[in-house]
């Protein structure tokens, strides 16, 4: 794995609608940029090789940097691949949609649902939302909320960005019904 950069972003938010946000909302993102590592090879038919060595070191790095950062409890997480022009955005799925990459974050967040996930091909600095759901009910609408990142100079055309987001809370403000009140 060649890896350019880390950027961590924690954002504390203190108000919302007018009003103060006691506790303050806490979310923290952490992204790596990495070579695509199969950038520049054509149509790459197996995947798996460069996966299996790939995707557990990816999940080992972001997982507990992102705990770090949140410095609380997580109660909502998500996970992102946005892959530079000259990659597949398979090769982004590759490396986020596996249980070696994803069981590391799921560990540190004591978490048990699917991360919810972003994947798409898109040139340096390009916005995008990363989906966070709750850790072990992904029923809880409090928690239904994305975190709005982007690194100025990534991914290049032969990059991958990769990263993991964490909230310590559900959406600052929440009011709706229970998912349950429905039926």
């Amino acid at each position: 794995m060649n890896l350019r950069k880390i950027v961590t972003n924690v954002e504390d938010l203190h108000a919302e609608g007018g009003r103060p946000v006691d506790p303050v909302a806490r979310t923290a993102v952490v992204l790596a940029v990495i070579e695509n590592p199969w950038a520049g090879a054509g149509f790459v038919e197996d995947l798996a090789p460069l996966i299996d060595e790939v995707a557990p070191r990816l999940g080992e790095l972001l997982a507990p940097r992102v705990a770090e950062a949140l410095e609380r409890p997580i109660e909502a997480y998500g996970k992102a691949a946005i892959v530079g022009l000259d990659g597949e955005i398979e090769h982004g799925s590759a490396l986020i949609h596996t249980l070696k990459f994803g069981d590391h974050f799921r560990k540190v967040a004591e978490a048990t649902t699917l991360l919810p996930a972003v994947e798409k091909r898109a040139p340096a600095g390009t916005v995008f939302d990363i989906p966070l759901k709750h850790v072990t009910d992904a029923t809880i609408r409090s928690h239904h909320q994305t975190v709005e990142v982007r690194v100025p100079d990534a991914p290049r055309a032969d990059e991958i960005v990769i990263g993991l987001a964490a909230a310590a809370q559900g959406r600052p403000q929440a009011r709706l019904a229970p998912l349950a009140s429905e039926r």
